[in-house]
């Protein structure tokens, strides 16, 4: 989730499911989202199994409170490192404080996800 994106400089987490939650420096209409992974030629292990697959992105007032699915997507590990998604217009649009992102699966790797970097795009409110 850092600027960082060298092999290894990702936020790892167990398992092939998991989530975080992005505080936005100011209330923000959500327009799309963008992951970023390493390609297998910088992988020290040659593959990017540990990236994440399906993920869903979610609008959050404050942390805790009633969450607005903004869409759902498939980072594809053949594809551009750096994949944009744009996301469904949330009915009636509005701005939310917060992003969560749920990874839902990754590529294979039974033990751990990572996630290189994260970009939420929109309009200040």
């Amino acid at each position: 989730l850092q600027p960082n994106v060298s092999p290894g400089s990702c936020w790892a987490f167990s398992g092939h499911q998991g989530q975080v939650v992005i505080k936005l420096p100011a209330r923000v209409h959500p327009t799309a989202i963008t992951v970023q992974h390493i390609t297998k030629d910088v992988s020290p292990s040659g593959t990017v199994i540990s990236a994440p697959k399906d993920i869903a992105a979610f609008g959050v007032d404050a942390a805790g409170e009633e969450e607005s699915l903004l869409g759902t997507f498939t980072y594809n590990v053949e594809k551009e490192p750096m994949q944009t998604f744009p996301l469904k217009d949330v009915l009636p649009p509005r701005a939310f404080s917060y992003v969560k992102i749920l990874v839902k699966s990754n590529w294979g790797n039974p033990w751990y996800t990572c996630i290189y970097r994260v970009q939420v795009h929109g309009r200040r409110e």
